[in-house]
This record gives C-alpha cells, structure tokens and sequence, in this order.
C-alpha cells in the first residue's frame, strides 16, 4: 500500500511514476497479478540505492579499483578492466549477463566477475544483474524472466558495441537466464556475400539472434531445470516422502510463485506446470529446440550424492 503522505510524479522520460515518501524518491511500478487477477503498486527501489535507476541512463555512478572499472546502472553493475574502458577503439564486444539465485543479489557474483575481466580484459564486459534481487526473487520464474529480458535489451541499447552475449547463472537463475533468453530469442536474415553459396545441412538462410547479439555461452551451476519436487533435493527433509510431499504444498507461502513453480504446483489457467511448458518450444517461446541450440557452448553443472 502507498503511504498516505506521498505523491505521484510522472517524469517524461520515464514510463513509470517515481513515488516520493519522507524526502526519499523511489520508483514505482504497476504490476498485475495473474494468480489473483488483481493490479498491485510495488516501491521498487530508492534514490539512494546504489541499484537503482530511473530510466535509461539517465544516472550512472562508476567506480575504479584494482584496475576494474565498475558501472552501476540498468538495474546491475558492469564491470569492464579500466584501461580497456578508456581506449573507445578496443572496446569489448562479448557481453557476459550474471544471474543469481534465491534471494540473491549482483553481489553473489562479484569475485566472479571480477575474474572474468582479469582474464580476458580486452573481450569481455559482464553484466550483473540486479533486476531480480532478495524478495523478488519470490514473484515466479516467468515474471522475473521478463524482468532480466527488459533489463538485457536496455544494456544492449546502451552498449550498441557489443556483439555477443553469454549468460552464466546460478541456481534459480539458471530458469530465469532461460525464460529470458527465449524472449530474447531472434531469427535474422544471413547475409551472403556475392559469390558464396549456402551448401550442406547447416547452413541455414536465418542467423540465431539473443537480442540481438551473437550466442556465444549458456552456463548455469546447480539450477533445478526439472523442478525441486522429490528427488531427495533438501537434505534438510532426510530424503522421507511424506515431508517431501509437504514441502511441495507449502512451499508457496515462503516463496510465493517460485515455490509453486519450483515444486511444479502452479497451474495458471488449466495449464501445465510452468518448468514442464519449458520443456519444449511453443508458438510464443522457443525455449529449446531454437534457443539452447542457438548456443556455440551450452554447459550445465549438477551437484550429485
């Protein structure tokens, strides 16, 4: 609920009204619920937030230490090496997009990060994300999917440089990178230079686009692409069926939709759980035949007994 004492303003720049409340601004957005069918306003994120940013680059605050530059804007953190950053000319083209998992943050992959950039300075520009952050992480795989879609065409906009993308994500975000990735998902003309031929299977009259952007990588470590329902995934439940079971039917009053999607309970208009629809490609999204194939290297880490 909006507190009383405060006042809508809507910037011209910015599609959604920034709510002022004790001298602080924060951005708010409205948001339909499609589990209830009711509209809701959520405070999404203070002035002061070291996150948080109203509109496409309309501020951005950079950093430099130990020879990594760091620019938080878009929702996450880019963090490029600083003395790339200042030679426009050698400016990296392959943009790496970092997801976290539950009630994670950007933060999970600072050192990551970090050493991605150290290890191929002049190449890569990684993106942590922000966009699905804490609480939010509670709202449903497909919302927060759109979430990080939203956030990588706005990055994509403000770095027209780039021209490949990766994504690497943990846990969670494993399904969120890949709701997103077939919302981003594009298939654009090839160009064929006079003279040369498209001969054999694989060449293809289309190039695979991911917003845009050539697909390099697909890495996620320990995401439950089939759900967390059963498979002794909780050592916590000691493996017994019955707690299992109960976790599955309570799991939504911790984590929201997430937990319903994670134990494969939702069922949003007669449909089938949301992880299973993600198992093959619909008339909307191409979650696998286009999308993981357009991929040069796709990498999934498991962790086993």
């Amino acid at each position: 609920m909006i507190p009383p004492d405060s006042h809508l303003v809507l910037p011209a720049t910015h599609p959604t009204p920034l709510l002022f409340h004790g001298g602080t601004a924060y951005r708010s957005s409205l948001r339909f619920d499609p589990t209830t069918g009711s509209r809701y306003r959520r405070r999404m994120c203070s002035m002061s937030s070291p996150v948080c940013c109203f509109g496409e680059g309309s501020w951005r605050r950079r950093r430099t230490k130990g020879g990594l530059k760091v620019e938080i804007d878009s929702g996450g953190e880019d963090v490029l090496d600083a003395g790339v950053a200042a030679e426009s000319r050698a400016y990296p083209e392959h943009l790496v997009v970092m997801v976290n998992g539950l009630v994670g943050s950007s933060a999970d992959w600072r050192y990551a990060a970090g050493q991605f950039v150290k290890k191929h300075p002049d190449k890569l520009v990684v993106h942590r994300s922000e966009c699905n952050s804490s609480k939010l992480t509670f709202d449903g795989v497909d919302l927060m999917g759109e979430r990080l879609a939203e956030e990588v065409l706005s990055l994509v906009r403000r770095r027209p440089e780039v021209r490949k993308i990766s994504f690497v994500a943990h846990s969670l975000g494993g399904l969120i990178a890949r709701y997103a990735v077939a919302r981003l998902y594009e298939q654009s003309p090839k160009v064929v230079q006079s003279g040369d031929a498209m001969q054999g299977a694989d060449k293809k009259p289309y190039e695979d686009r991911i917003a845009g952007l050539e697909p390099i990588n697909f890495i996620t470590f320990a995401s439950p692409h089939l759900g967390s329902r059963g498979h002794k995934q909780f050592p916590i439940l000691c493996g017994l069926p019955f707690l299992e079971r109960q976790a599955s039917q309570t799991a939504h009053l911790i984590a929201g939709r997430t937990g319903k999607h994670l134990f494969l309970t939702d069922n949003d208009h007669g449909k089938p759980p949301l992880l299973l629809r993600m198992v093959n490609d619909s008339d909307e999204l191409k979650f696998i035949i286009y999308m993981l194939l357009s991929f040069c290297f796709k990498l999934f880490f498991f962790l086993t007994h």
